[in-house]
Formats: structure tokens, sequence, C-alpha cells
């Protein structure tokens, strides 16, 4: 679609033009509406605010209080031009908050960006007569606009007055209009960067937070490693790796030893027949319901290793041997209970240690020999060490 074609005025002389110079129509040049390129910059500019369609704002108001004052007029405002209409950011003495950019004299006023556009009576310039704008119910017959300009030089609107009579305004009350126009870009300015700093504190802390989500999964795949390596794929209990690295630790060592203790193993019975007779798969699955029967009757602190191939040693921390018997028996009733297509039970051997000794040496041997008992006496029991301790 063909763009119409408008009239500007030409450049004002240096000194201010009387009120019955201004009278006089001015000669006037034509121009095609904006390059689509400029007006793409323009409106990037303009954008880069963020200030369309914002709430009134105090010192927006202020400027367009001290614009009426200044130039003695019922309205003022400050008008920014976006794609396909004209928003006010602030505004006094009339009541739209937006109008088609169509029906914009800031429209015109940006096409000679440094400079001052006046125009005494709007109903007698062709370029503006359609323009219907009122201000207390009488319509605009004066407009005067100075416009506002990025760093870069793009218009990104005006700060404009407007009256009800033809009028024109003085040397002062332009270069007060001047003034106006400047500290509007000033506080727009610093809404910018206001914006940017605000913008880089999300970016930073957005990072700070990916580092701290990067940290947290870092240490989280470190104790997974850590936990398939000190654990047994198969049953999920602690394995012989996991079992030398906690002996190497003085102070969970004692914890475990600091009171009585107790040790335990445990062994299927006829595990070799399980795999023989069920195949490997079943053999695989009645290991874990051992383990699953270990886990649900010992505490959250209480240690359980899976020692062997169907072994698995339990250590009792702060337990007397009437208690562990009693997790013993727990053990291998629900293995013996366990929803299997086959009959499962364990053997269990049992002993005590004392602060200070050594259970790796002589606990568990002594609970070994108990285990051997169990084995040797018929399976399916648990049995205690009664071999005298030797301090």
């Amino acid at each position: 679609m063909t763009r119409p074609r408008y009239r500007l005025p030409a450049a004002p002389t240096q000194s201010a033009p009387t009120q019955s110079e201004t009278a006089v129509p001015e000669p006037v040049v034509e121009f095609p509406h904006a390059d689509p390129a400029i007006e793409a910059r323009r409106q990037a500019a303009l954008e880069a605010y963020h200030v369309l369609d914002t709430q009134p704002e105090q010192a927006y108001d202020d400027i367009a209080r001290l614009a009426v004052t200044i130039c003695g007029t019922p309205g003022a405002m400050i008008s920014l031009l976006d794609h396909d209409r004209q928003w006010f950011k602030a505004r006094i003495g009339v009541d739209l908050e937006q109008t088609p950019r169509s029906h914009a004299i800031c429209e015109h006023a940006i096409r000679t960006p440094d400079r001052l556009l006046v125009v005494p009576d709007t109903k007698a310039d062709d370029r503006f007569s359609h323009i219907d704008l009122n201000l207390a119910g009488a319509p605009m017959r004066f407009y005067a606009g100075m416009p506002l300009r990025s760093p870069d030089g793009n218009a990104l609107g005006t700060v404009c007055v407007v009256d009800t009579v033809p009028r024109d305004l003085d040397r002062a009350q332009r270069e007060g209009l001047e003034v106006l126009a400047r500290q509007t870009q000033h506080l727009l300015e610093l809404r910018r960067y206001a914006h940017q700093q605000r913008r880089l504190l999300a970016e930073r802390e957005a990072f700070a937070q990916g580092l701290e989500e990067a940290r947290a999964d870092l240490l989280l795949r470190n104790e997974q490693l850590q936990h398939r390596a000190h654990h047994d794929q198969l049953t999920g209990l602690m394995n012989r790796v996991g079992l030398a690295q906690l002996r190497e630790n003085p102070q969970a060592m004692a914890r475990l030893t600091s009171a009585p203790y107790s040790l335990m193993l445990i062994d299927v019975d006829h595990f070799k027949q399980v795999n023989d007779r069920h195949g490997h798969l079943l053999g695989d699955r009645a290991l874990q319901a051992v383990a699953d029967a270990v886990e649900r009757s010992i505490r959250g602190g209480d240690v359980a290793v899976r020692y062997g191939g169907e072994e698995i040693l339990v250590v009792l921390p702060s337990t007397r041997l009437a208690d562990a018997v009693e997790v013993a028996e727990r053990i291998r009733t629900r293995v013996k209970q366990s929803a299997l297509p086959f009959s499962l039970t364990v053997s269990v051997g049992v002993a005590g240690g004392e602060p200070g000794m050594a259970f790796a040496e002589q606990v568990f041997d002594r609970a070994d020999q108990a285990l051997y008992r169990a084995k040797a006496g018929g399976r399916d029991c648990v049995v205690v060490d009664d071999t005298p301790m030797l301090a």
C-alpha cells in the first residue's frame, strides 16, 4: 500500500518568529513516510526503554505539569510513537490514553528530531485539520512539540503542549519546552539503564543458580557413583569394598564399637541347589528376598553387607546378644515367609563384642563358628556364640 505524503514546515530561523510572522503560512517541503529500515531502528530504540503501556509515574507527570505551566496551555503530553499508535506516558487536559498514529502531529514532529515543531492553528493547516483531539470538550487548535531522541539519534516521540485557541510560543517558552524534552530523555535513559541492571542481575542470579544446580548435580552423581562402588548392585546392600572403607574410617568404627555390639552372619541354605533347580534368575530373586528381610528387620544405623555369594554380614551397634537374637529370628522368619515359588530358609550365627575389641577378627570368627554350628545342626535356625570372650 502506498503511504501518504505529507508536507513539513521549513527549518525555522535562528530568531524566534513573532505572533504575526507565524500566522503567515510557512514554505513547505514534501517527504515520504519513514523508510522501513529507519522505522525499524526507531521502533527498536523505543522498545529498549520498556516504557510502553506502563503505569503513570510522578516524574513524567511532573514534566507534563511543568510544560503547561511554562507554556500557559491547558494541555500537555509526553507522546511516544508505537507501531500504529500514539501512546501518552503522561498527559494533562487530554482524556485519551492513545490515538491512532495517523492522527498524531508528533508523527510529523519526529521528522525533524532536532527542532521544535509549532503549529499555530491546526484547523488552518491542511496536514492536521482532520485530527480530532479535544481538551475539556473543546477541539485542539494549537500544537507545539519537541522531539525526544535516544542517544543514537532515533526519534521516540515528543514533549508537546496543546491549546484550544490559535496561538504561538515566545522564545522562553520554546526554550523551556526543549529543556523539558531533554529532561524526559534523561528519565528514559535512567529507565533503560535500570532495566539493563535488573536484567544483568537476573542473568547473574540465573548463572549462579545454574552453577549451584550443576554443583548439586555433580555431588549427586558423585554420591551415586560412590554408592554404586560401595554397594552390591543386586541386593542394594553394602559390598566388601564399602566394608573395607568403613573399617578404615576411625569415626565410623568408633560409632560401631564404642558400646557393646553384636554381629551376625547369615547364609542362604542350599543356595547352590536353588540355582541348579530353579535357575540363576530365581536365585537372584532369592538373594534379593533375603536382603529385603534384613533391611526390614534392622535399624537405620545398623550395617548390612553382602559379604560373599550368599552370605550377609550384619553389624548391630549398641546391641546386646539377646536383642540381636530377636533381630536374627525376625530375619529368619521373614525369609521363610518370602513370596517365592519355592521354600527358602537361612541359617544365622550371632556373636557379641565389647568396646575396644576388633570385631573383624575375634567377633567375626565367633559368629562364623556359630553359623557353622547352625548349618551343622539342621539349618533354618539361629545359633548364638557361646565362646568365652577374652579381655
